[in-house]
């Protein structure tokens, strides 16, 4: 029973000026505070206690129980409880479709780029809601022990969660009663509860490894008279210790000669095979070796997996977590030499072969793990709640955007208005114009990504600018500004500054984002950086063109009085020739053809400027010097 303070007087529920903590964590997830009298962080709950299994049950009356009642359902009533919840945050059911059978409950089919849906007991929930059932889970353990109402608090996420994600995680805070102050990115959090930059004399480069139970990011921190300044992120949001446990499962399959297919298409024996997996995973970071016993299908299967073994299993995971963290290097412009202390955070980086991988990569004779990496993000949160409570003013937090965002400028090409790795908050802007005459509308697309081109992007959303006062075109003077907040949350505006007309949006969530796309992008932008220059180019020089075009059409229709047949003549096959070369990508070509148009043409575009100032000027007096 919750005790919360009442005023008798008027009978007002008590509310807490507290402001708490939450790691909302793929496999288990925390509530902190910070002690105002000793001003140390310490996640709510007896020994035992503190730990909430991130784990949904719902039974056939729609009650629903989280935590430990709820984990106790998943071999009983695998369709009906929830778990790994927040790998669906932003997602897609096409995003999740190779997944789909991987989980235990029913991902419902969507042909749309809309976001998952999760069917139970006939009902449908998505993940902002299941996610929401944890937080006010949280927030009422919070109160329980409190004995006050709390609404504020800070929420921690991967650092490499992109915007989609980020909002989904505030919607679900929203959704469980809690204004949510700040989103704070996982590795800032755990530098903080490690107490390192807490010194405003210590000067530290530090790398956070931190490796969930679905999530992995490396993050490059430098900190300095207290300020925490992100130099630069990396990551996956699809592989943490859950993959672990698909591995061994996988492999167990293949040893006894079952299908997987078969195991996945019968929920119980899937959670059965999975618990075993992550269990095994456990036993072999404190023994050479696990034997057990699993009834699949009402037969009974002798189990035994060799630390050798499982380390060779999960070494392609690790080795992608290492890729990683050698780009997050490369951004941060360092060598691993520069690094002064490496710190693990989540529970996945309990296991022996992840931090004998991550010892020998930054070349240190340990790493600090001297926290338990279970409740190191929570404590981080909790120290960032206090901070933003006013009970600290002695640190900063300067985290960073993950990846660039721009707008689809003429041609399809990316134009970055925020590069990647910008600190946050940040705002920046840029001034465009119109490209036909009289034109009123303006469509302003928002992509996020590396590639010159906004085809090989993530659209984040769009919107149109209307009521543009008609101008010739290029007159309009139109200021784009992305306004990015402390959470990396998306503001964009538009305004038309010789008229004033403006527009102001929110960057609405898109949730049907591809799967592969966060973790790809910046591969993707290295390894294609000479085509995508080469088709950024032929992008510019075809856009180029098509003005020109449009300029020499307009001078001869607003002019021919002034040209000659032949003048006609010759402009108009130059211009035909000039759209037949645009379709053959010959970047070369056109730029010929184009100066062979400007060389026809120039001549009596001078005759024709001559005229009009003649005309402008007939009965005016100049003044003579």
């Amino acid at each position: 029973m919750a005790r919360i303070k009442i005023n008798i007087k008027d009978g007002t529920i008590k509310r807490s000026d507290k402001v708490i903590g939450i790691d909302l964590g793929t496999t288990n997830s925390l509530v902190a505070l910070v002690n105002q009298e000793n001003h140390e962080a310490y996640c709510l709950g007896e020994n035992g206690d503190k730990i909430v299994p991130s784990v949904i049950y719902i039974d056939a009356n729609n009650q629903i129980v989280v935590g430990d009642l709820a984990k106790s359902h998943l071999l009983s009533e695998s369709s009906n409880t929830v778990y790994s919840v927040k790998r669906l945050l932003g997602r897609s059911f096409t995003d999740l479709a190779s997944h789909a059978r991987s989980f235990g409950y029913h991902l419902v089919p969507d042909d749309t780029k809309a976001m998952v849906n999760i069917e139970i007991n006939g009902k449908i929930y998505n993940p902002i809601e299941l996610s929401s059932f944890i937080l006010k889970h949280l927030k009422q353990k919070a109160e329980t022990i409190l004995g006050e109402s709390i609404g504020k608090a800070v929420i921690t996420v991967p650092a490499y969660f992109n915007d989609s994600q980020r909002q989904a995680t505030r919607d679900a805070g929203k959704l469980a009663g809690l204004d949510v102050l700040r989103i704070v990115n996982e590795p800032t959090a755990a530098s903080l509860a490690y107490g390192i930059g807490l010194n405003k004399a210590e000067q530290k480069t530090i790398a956070v490894y931190d490796l969930g139970g679905g999530t992995f990011d490396i993050t490059i921190l430098q900190i300095q008279n207290g300020v925490f300044e992100v130099l630069s992120t990396n990551g996956d949001t699809y592989t943490g210790g859950d993959d672990f446990d698909r591995t061994i499962a996988d492999y167990w399959c293949i040893e006894l000669g079952l299908k997987i297919e078969d195991i996945e298409a019968n929920k119980s024996d899937y959670q059965t095979l999975r618990l075993k997996s992550e269990e095994a995973k456990k036993h072999l970071s404190e023994a050479p070796e696990y034997t057990g016993q699993i009834v699949l299908n009402n037969n009974t299967y002798n189990l035994s997996l060799l630390r050798e073994t499982f380390q060779k299993l999960i070494n392609p995971i690790v080795e992608k977590t290492l890729k990683s963290c050698a780009m997050a290097m490369k951004d941060a412009d360092l060598s691993v030499e520069e690094i002064d202390e490496v710190v693990m955070v989540g529970g996945s980086t309990r296991t022996l072969y992840v931090i004998e991988r991550v010892q020998k990569f930054f070349k240190k004779d340990q790493v600090n793990n001297k926290l338990n990496p279970d409740e190191v993000v929570a404590l981080g949160a909790a120290i960032e709640a206090d901070i933003l409570a006013g009970n600290r003013k002695d640190i900063l937090l300067l985290d960073v955007t993950p990846l660039s965002l721009g707008i689809e400028t003429m041609g399809g090409l990316m134009d970055v208005i925020i590069p990647r790795n910008s600190k946050l908050p940040s705002s920046a802007g840029r001034q465009y114009t119109t490209s036909i005459d009289g034109q009123s509308k303006l469509k302003i697309s928002v992509y996020q990504g590396e590639r010159e081109m906004v085809s090989d992007n993530r659209k984040l959303g769009e919107f149109t600018l209307e009521n543009i006062p008609a101008m010739p075109a290029g007159l309009p003077k139109i200021d784009i500004r992305f306004i990015l907040n402390a959470d990396g949350i998306l503001k964009v505006e538009a305004v038309e500054l010789r008229s004033g007309v403006q527009q102001i949006i929110d960057i609405e969530p898109q949730y049907g984002l591809s799967d592969n796309d966060v973790e790809t992008m910046l591969l993707a932008a290295m390894q294609h950086a000479e085509a995508d220059m080469h088709a950024r180019s032929l992008a510019e020089t075809k856009t180029e063109a098509e003005q020109v075009i449009y300029q020499c059409k307009k001078l001869v229709q607003n002019n021919s009085s002034l040209l000659s047949g032949e003048e006609v003549a010759e402009t108009k096959t130059a211009i035909e020739n000039l759209e037949l070369i645009c379709k053959e990508n010959d970047k070369e070509a056109i730029i010929t053809s184009m100066d062979r148009l400007n060389h026809i043409t120039r001549p009596f575009a001078e005759r024709i400027m001559d005229e009009a100032i003649g005309k402008a000027l007939t009965g005016k007096k100049l003044d003579t010097l």
